[in-house]
């Protein structure tokens, strides 16, 4: 008689750690459906480049834009330019917009230095404060790149260095819409 209540309570404890399982795995699959299938709207924010032109949200309506997070420190972020610089100009011609925003711990000046030298087609930007960053859910990795739509949303983020064969089918996707 003991045996057998025993097994019923390892029965019922084993019951019970399904049904917790199973709606903890519940809300994952909902909230990785959610994530994957919502845009979120891009931070409203004007973006000042290092020549001290502001370019303002009003600007970028109807486009689609792609926000560049980097520093002069990240390997990976110089090893990815030039595939960056090749991406935009393969799409600028078609309206992509691309700001390349240096990270409030870099040193302007190293800032500069790589813009010149490696002769950058986009628009560089100083996130001097972090405020830029702070907007974009908290950036602390680098790179970091966000694609915007034409409607102002996030279709993609990429934390570290995309695939550029995915990065420029959905610029070409996202650029073709009307």
């Amino acid at each position: 008689m003991i045996a057998t209540s025993t097994n019923q309570n390892k029965q019922a404890g084993a019951f019970k750690l399904g049904i917790v399982v199973g709606i903890v795995l519940l809300l994952v699959a909902i909230f990785a459906y959610q994530s994957f299938n919502s845009k979120q709207a891009a931070p409203k924010l004007d973006f000042t480049n290092i020549q001290g032109k502001t370019l303002t949200q009003q600007s970028l309506q109807g486009k689609v834009y792609m926000v560049n997070f980097w520093a002069t420190s990240c390997a990976t972020c110089i090893k990815e330019m030039p595939q960056m610089i090749a991406s935009y100009e393969k799409y600028r011609s078609q309206g992509l917009e691309f700001f390349a925003v240096a990270m409030s711990y870099d040193p302007p000046n190293y800032v500069l230095n790589f813009t010149e030298t490696r002769k950058l087609p986009f628009q560089v930007v100083l996130d001097h404060q972090g405020k830029i960053a702070q907007a974009y859910g908290d950036v602390k990795l680098t790179p970091t790149t966000f694609v915007i739509d034409k409607q102002g949303n996030i279709v993609k983020r990429y934390v570290g260095e995309p695939s550029f064969d995915e990065l420029n089918q959905l610029l070409a996707k996202e650029l073709a819409k009307s």
